[in-house]
């Protein structure tokens, strides 16, 4: 495997929007039986609850407390379970009107040969850069056919984050090109260039199976979720839940293409590669992305 690579210690500044919010969704998701308060909250992370409030909906375009309807496990369980609902209609739950657009209306996608899966990477170059994201640091990897890569990691997990990519495809060439790699992270986190017209290439990097899944993903909803025996049967091997959960688990191409609205069956929001917390952060984000109308 060809690395060439110089990451950067931490490029996010210390104090940023998702440090306080990632602080507060662990805080909402250990004790949302409880439904602590904003004053609450407030008081153990030592802030004003005003300013947290103003801190929280500036991330997420909700307040805590309609994030803690949005995505705890206790709602997923009940619409899945009473309901018998196979998606997770978190934006109407929390009092947000309009549908919501698919993912797969802005994004284009195609997918690698068997034979270039087979080679592992082999002839591809790859240029990777890091850049500040709504969730934290973003690793974005990219090809001459569309983003190929999106990972997320902490500060001081670049080099893990890039090591847990980089062994996908072992025989790939990397390059750091931060410069190619901003035009992309644009993109992805700004809603407002999400068009159907100007669509975001993506090239799927996988086994045939996998690459079934992962198209499958992109067929969710912005603001719903489903189950792993539902896509399964969507895919039409309905007895693969299994299958298709690892499948889930090793998709290379994080929030795009959208595996953390995937859920358990008995509608637990189950792991996630890059943490529960995050994948609850992603969940509420979209939640007030829809709610403001910016998707």
């Amino acid at each position: 495997m060809n690395i060439a690579t110089s990451v950067p210690t931490d490029i996010t500044p210390k104090g940023t929007d998702y440090d306080t919010v990632s602080r507060v969704i662990e805080m909402l998701t250990e004790d949302y039986r409880d439904q602590p308060s904003l004053e609450v909250v407030a008081q153990r992370l030592k802030q004003s609850p005003t300013q947290l409030q103003k801190v929280f909906t500036r991330w997420a375009g909700l307040s805590p407390k309609a994030f803690l309807q949005a995505v705890t496990l206790d709602h997923a369980k009940r619409l899945l379970r009473q309901e018998d609902m196979p998606l997770l209609e978190t934006s109407i739950e929390v009092g947000l009107s309009g549908p919501s657009r698919l993912h797969d209306l802005f994004v284009t996608h195609e997918a690698m040969s068997p034979g270039e899966w087979k080679a592992r990477g082999e002839g591809l170059t790859i240029r990777y850069g890091y850049h500040p994201s709504p969730f934290g640091t973003a690793l974005v990897m990219i090809t001459d056919r569309g983003l190929a890569g999106l990972a997320f990691n902490d500060a001081g997990g670049e080099q893990a984050s890039f090591e847990d990519m980089a062994q996908r495809w072992p025989n790939a060439r990397y390059i750091e090109d931060s410069a190619a790699t901003s035009q992309y992270a644009a993109r992805i986190f700004d809603p407002s260039r999400w068009r159907q017209n100007e669509p975001l290439r993506i090239f799927l990097i996988g086994s045939d199976f996998q690459i079934r899944v992962w198209q499958a993903l992109l067929k969710i909803p912005l603001g719903c979720a489903t189950t792993y025996s539902n896509i399964a049967g969507n895919i039409g091997q309905p007895t693969a839940s299994r299958a298709v959960g690892a499948a889930v688990g090793r998709n290379p191409i994080s929030f795009v293409v959208p595996c953390h609205r995937a859920l358990g069956k008995s509608g637990d929001l189950t792991g996630y590669h890059w943490g529960l917390t995050r994948k609850r952060a992603i969940l509420g984000w979209e939640a007030g992305q829809a709610a403001d109308g910016t998707i």
